[in-house]
């Protein structure tokens, strides 16, 4: 695409309030596609799928709840205006566009309100609980982290039940669970589903319906995250599935979105954050593909100037560990791109 549609102002990429006037996206669409002969997407031959993972409100913006600034203090926002351009400049060549959203509901593992320490005070954004249900805070040790008894009458479980399930979790995680080794990590609340913070970034949406109608191509937001007992960095599995007494799982895995995605001869990553949800999504993508063939790997595009990995203030920098993630994605065969270069000169 020679041109942006005159709608389109990179400074959207930094504002939350921006929302796009979809009325207007669908007939610059109509007029492109027709003025351009862009064929429809199910006329490719070559199948590509491009799927952004969290592109949301929350994690884009400094007002959100966990806005992914990167080393730069302006990750996110940067990353959305050239993942917005990329959409556009390279339309002709993108099937589909299959974006995940994180997604919540206010009382869940990984909330600070699911959890109370030895007074009954609930817990705070970004303490850590470790195998031994102690509370790990600024570097410091704490007392006990329990459970909150209301969240086992609101699951209908007893008590017991509950302790021994998040027991069996922390452990779980810490002994090398779906991510690796890792303290639970309670998060501040964000991308609660129906906020303001759960929806896609203005800009990028805007970008993802005008591929939409100018392609003739149906995307459909894949949602992740909802499991109450346990969480979902990846979009193709919950970290824990298993129930403490192997009886019943407690989540499962999305095979269906996994196939979906593999369906595609080329698959192109995009999103946030880096370190955390777009590593744990890939390592699960390059697991299945290792399973049915390890030379798919060759038809992943990671694109690496889209995505950021979370720095907390005054807190963990995971830059490093996204950094590392990426050298392991591209020593098993996947190929680390830049947005801003021709998908012509890395992809074909």
């Amino acid at each position: 695409m020679r041109e942006f549609p005159k709608f389109y102002n990179p400074e959207h990429a930094a504002l939350w309030s921006y929302r796009p006037n979809l009325r207007k996206v669908v007939e610059a669409a109509f007029d492109y596609a027709r003025d351009n002969h862009i064929a429809p997407a199910a006329s490719d031959t070559t199948r590509v799928v491009l799927m952004p993972i969290d592109v949301q409100r929350d994690f884009c913006f400094p007002e959100g709840a966990l806005f992914v600034a990167g080393r730069s203090g302006q990750g996110a926002i940067d990353d959305s205006r050239r993942l917005s351009e990329f959409i556009y400049r390279e339309l002709p060549h993108i099937t589909t566009i299959s974006p995940t959203l994180d997604t919540h509901e206010p009382f869940q593992i990984f909330s600070p309100m699911f959890w109370r320490d030895e007074n009954f005070v609930p817990l705070l954004p970004h303490d850590m609980i470790d195998g031994d249900l102690i509370i790990q805070r600024g570097g410091k040790t704490f007392g006990r982290a329990l459970p909150s008894m209301d969240i086992a009458a609101m699951l209908g479980m007893s008590y017991i039940e509950l302790v021994r399930q998040v027991s069996f979790y922390v452990k779980q995680v810490l002994s090398g669970g779906h991510s690796g080794k890792y303290m639970l990590y309670l998060w501040p609340e964000h991308c609660i589903l129906g906020s303001e913070g759960h929806n896609p970034v203005g800009v990028v949406d805007e970008a993802r319906m005008f591929h939409a109608y100018a392609r003739v191509s149906q995307n459909r937001p894949e949602l992740k995250g909802q499991d109450t007992l346990t969480e979902s960095y990846s979009v193709f599995s919950p970290e824990v599935t298993e129930h403490w007494n192997g009886k019943q799982p407690i989540a499962a895995r999305n095979q269906r979105f996994m196939d979906h995605i593999l369906s595609y001869q080329k698959i192109l990553v995009a999103g946030q954050a880096l370190s955390h949800c777009v590593q744990s999504s890939l390592d699960d993508l390059l697991a299945e593909i290792r399973r049915r063939d390890a030379r798919l790997a060759g038809n992943v595009y990671i694109l690496s100037d889209t995505m950021s990995s979370v720095v907390v203030p005054d807190g963990p920098d995971f830059t490093e560990k996204g950094e590392e993630a990426l050298k392991r994605f591209a020593a098993a065969g996947m190929h680390i791109v830049r947005s801003t270069d021709p998908m012509s000169s890395w992809i074909y």
